[in-house]
């Protein structure tokens, strides 16, 4: 049965990837709600922004009034929240902006679907579901061995997995003490098109076509998981579809990969690629320059995905190999969309010093 569902961020890089999959293989009304700060680019649902089932709201999900009004206007039976300030570095340099948009940001939006949930009726509350996508980094630092599990404890190291812990704690703690529906995921580093040009993957193609130094913390032995967007996209809809209420999942790529290793696998297709190489340049990986390593910079991230494996039957359909060489072809052909996403905010350089 088609339903209406109502995803904050649905402009960024996740968000953008699953409401381009809801329209393109389901028969759901999507309502995508954003605020559109500098990582949001409508540009990235330009394939889909005429279909009669996708509408788009600009707004704050601290802006409560307009929250509710959106959940009365649309009346959604999921909600999918993705909306979140992301990036480690930018959370360095500036903190607020994530307590204020992860932590207040989700408990306007819990206290707007608490208020939407009580007023319906119980036929629709059955169905309700209240989805929060969150990360892996809010488990901290790893170690050399071990994976993490959904049981595994929080210790979060950055101010921007501090900020996705509360609200995790948040969703749970408006499941157990208000009812609400709720499910909970935890994902990994994402890659894939669209990928605004401050993390690793795009930042280290898009500096080495233009000749510039291709910056990598400390020694380049922190090791992620990485997971193709679009099987994060696949795996989101199998959790608001078939998730148990009140369960996490966490969501992996199965790919451990190094930070060196995968700017040297980006290097290498580049070289195969490319035959005008910027000048001077006869291999990319000469670029590569060791920089001083992130404050709190977490060694190891690893995702046990056995869960959502073995209880909702998703695997990725991507390996690290297949999905960075359909990343790296995407942006050679895209280089326009990345040239207009960046609109002079953010000219990739270098944050997370905690320099003033």
């Amino acid at each position: 049965m088609s339903k209406t569902i109502f995803i904050t961020g649905g402009a960024g890089f996740i968000g953008s990837a699953l409401v381009r999959f809801l329209i393109e293989n389901t028969e759901h009304r999507v309502v995508n709600f954003d605020k559109l700060t500098y990582a949001g680019n409508l540009e990235s649902l330009e394939s889909i922004a005429s279909s009669a089932r996708y509408h788009f709201v600009h707004g704050d999900i601290n802006d409560c009034n307009l929250v509710s009004d959106t959940f009365n206007k649309y009346q959604p039976d999921w909600i999918m929240h993705l909306a979140a300030e992301s990036h480690v570095d930018r959370s360095i340099d500036g903190p607020g902006e994530f307590i204020q948009t992860n932590i207040v940001g989700t408990y306007n939006l819990l206290e707007a679907a608490r208020n939407y949930f009580d007023s319906l009726t119980s036929e629709k509350q059955k169905s309700f579901r209240f989805h929060h996508i969150s990360t892996d980094e809010v488990y901290g630092d790893l170690g050399e061995t071990g994976l993490f599990t959904e049981s595994t404890p929080y210790d979060p190291s950055s101010p921007y997995s501090a900020s996705k812990a509360a609200s995790d704690h948040l969703v749970r703690a408006w499941h157990r003490t208000y009812n609400l529906p709720v499910v909970l995921t935890n994902c990994s580093n994402n890659y894939g098109p669209y990928h605004f040009p401050e993390k690793l993957i795009p930042l280290m193609i898009l500096n080495a076509l233009e000749g510039k130094a291709l910056p990598v913390y400390g020694d380049g032995n922190q090791v992620r998981d990485w997971l193709f967007v679009e099987d994060h996209a696949r795996a989101l809809y199998k959790v608001v579809c078939d998730g148990e209420n009140g369960q996490t999942y966490n969501i992996g790529g199965f790919n451990e990969k190094k930070n060196i290793d995968v700017v040297t696998v980006i290097c290498d297709h580049l070289n195969s690629l490319i035959d005008d190489k910027p000048k001077g340049i006869t291999d990319f990986k000469e670029l590569i320059t060791f920089v001083t390593d992130r404050p709190g910079h977490d060694v190891r991230y690893a995702i046990d995905a056995s869960k959502i494996d073995s209880k909702l039957n998703w695997q990725p359909r991507e390996t690290f190999e297949s999905g960075i060489l359909k990343t790296i072809k995407w942006y050679l052909d895209n280089l326009n969309w990345c040239q207009r996403v960046q609109d002079g905010s953010y000219q990739r350089e270098r944050l997370g010093t905690n320099n003033d």
